[in-house]
């Protein structure tokens, strides 16, 4: 008998839903790079820090973002269609925290204490970011409260001899450039 056939979706036993709370923990465990995502121009500029961003196609040069549709830079975003992956150096922290909000900080005002310079696109990219990732948003697929971002990447630059800034479970963390 083939697997396709053994398989009867009729026979898994019904699951208790996964609690919020669960699921969010258990993310704790995935460890990422920290992301800061600029959006909007002049004193209607915004963006956030994110660990949720991932490479989509290399063919078609494209990344892919997670943004809460109740969050401040979901209308900018919609406005603007474009944005910019700014992913961080270990020596930027302090960006990551004024993107996250602590503190209080919100919109123009969390790109103060850094240096920003202005891409083609009209996006403001983080000078001496690793990796700098100018987008135009092709498309926002609404799964729950969040969008998935789908950003056709126009421009990049690198910084080849920085260290990425790490998220892991609930803190900022360095790699370390030991090897086993």
């Amino acid at each position: 008998m083939s697997l396709a056939a053994a398989y009867d979706p009729m026979l898994i036993p019904e699951q208790p839903p996964v609690e919020s709370a669960d699921f969010k923990h258990s993310m704790r465990f995935l460890a990422g790079a920290v992301s800061v995502v600029t959006l909007g121009q002049g004193r209607d500029r915004t963006g956030f820090t994110a660990t949720s961003v991932s490479s989509l196609s290399a063919d078609h040069p494209s990344i892919l973002v997670s943004l809460n549709r109740a969050s401040s830079s979901w209308p900018i975003l919609q406005r603007y269609r474009r944005f910019c992956v700014n992913v961080l150096a270990d020596d930027q922290q302090a960006v990551a925290d004024n993107f996250a909000g602590r503190g209080g900080v919100k919109g123009a005002d969390r790109y103060e204490g850094a240096a920003w310079e202005t891409l083609a696109s009209g996006n403001l990219g983080l000078v001496g970011a690793l990796t700098v990732l100018d987008c135009e948003l092709e498309e926002a697929i609404e799964r729950h409260s969040h969008s998935i971002l789908i950003g056709s990447v126009r421009a990049i630059t690198t910084r080849a001899e920085a260290q990425p800034l790490l998220y892991w479970h609930g803190g900022y963390r360095h790699l370390s450039n030991q090897t086993a």
